[in-house]
């Protein structure tokens, strides 16, 4: 024990200040090696530099405690499936300061009325229905056409994704989880695997969350198929078609069992 390093000592070495080590050993994310009983004095060992570095690090990056005290108890791969969420969170927090950025300069530039009365656009379930199923044909119809041009692949993107968020408003989970298969064939279309893929799951994810079964989960697994087809993944490829092939033996409508195996002769 003669290697335990003093609390001053332990903090120049990894850059917490002695009041937050006080305070991470209160809550248990940091317990020193030794705590003299008569006078409370906290030792640690030098082999808990590295922990203590990387809380400095990842509370530097506003980590919350919580998470800090899950990423370093966290497998490797976990730990950065951990990080790689926290990321995304951020990314939503710049981009909402964006336009509180925007609004302020607007206000300030006088451009935006503070007292004016804001009105705010509200369409009824109804015609968000009528509008995701509008999209979605159209979309469909853009899938379908010969020699697209670019105007007609972004149109086909911004429609597939418009339709998904209609149904959204006011749709079932089927249709949360068609709009969702629609996205990944477009993206597939593009060749483009990683938003197909994004897609394809979260169609099987609805399918599986609501016990959402017959054609919609054989075309779940369809669209992982060729999602992964896009990848280049064929050991994946490989499996999803299988299972989506058992899928179609619970499909009660023979013609809905024979598109979805016709469907999935073309996954290449």
């Amino acid at each position: 024990m003669d290697d335990l390093l003093s609390i001053g000592r332990f903090s120049r070495l990894c850059g917490l200040s002695i009041g937050t080590l006080r305070h991470y050993h209160e809550v248990g994310l940091l317990v020193p090696a030794e705590v003299d009983p008569w006078n409370g004095f906290r030792r640690y060992s030098p082999a808990q530099l590295p922990d203590a570095q990387a809380i400095a690090a990842l509370r530097e990056l506003e980590l919350p405690l919580d998470e800090v005290r899950a990423v370093l108890a966290a497998r490797p791969a976990d730990r950065v499936r951990l990080l790689r969420a926290y990321r995304q969170r951020i990314e939503s927090r710049i981009w909402r300061y964006q336009r509180v950025h925007y609004r302020l300069l607007r206000l300030i530039e006088g451009e935006e009325n503070l007292m004016a009365p804001q009105t705010e656009l509200a369409l009824d379930p109804e015609t968000h229905r009528r509008l995701g199923a509008s999209l979605f044909n159209g979309t469909w119809t853009l899938l379908e056409a010969e020699g697209r041009t670019r105007d007609q692949d972004d149109a086909m993107i911004h429609m597939a994704h418009a339709s998904a968020h209609h149904w959204r408003q006011a749709g079932a989970p089927e249709n949360f989880a068609r709009s969702e298969w629609q996205c990944s064939r477009v993206y597939v279309m593009l060749g483009r695997a990683e938003p197909a893929l994004w897609h394809a799951r979260r169609c099987l994810e609805i399918c599986e969350e609501h016990g959402i079964g017959d054609w919609d989960l054989g075309f779940a697994y369809e669209a992982l198929a060729r999602a992964h087809a896009v990848a280049g993944d064929e050991g994946e490829r490989d499996r999803y078609l299988a299972l989506a092939r058992e899928a179609s033996a619970a499909i009660a409508e023979e013609e809905d069992r024979e598109l979805l195996l016709a469907d999935l002769a073309t996954v290449l």
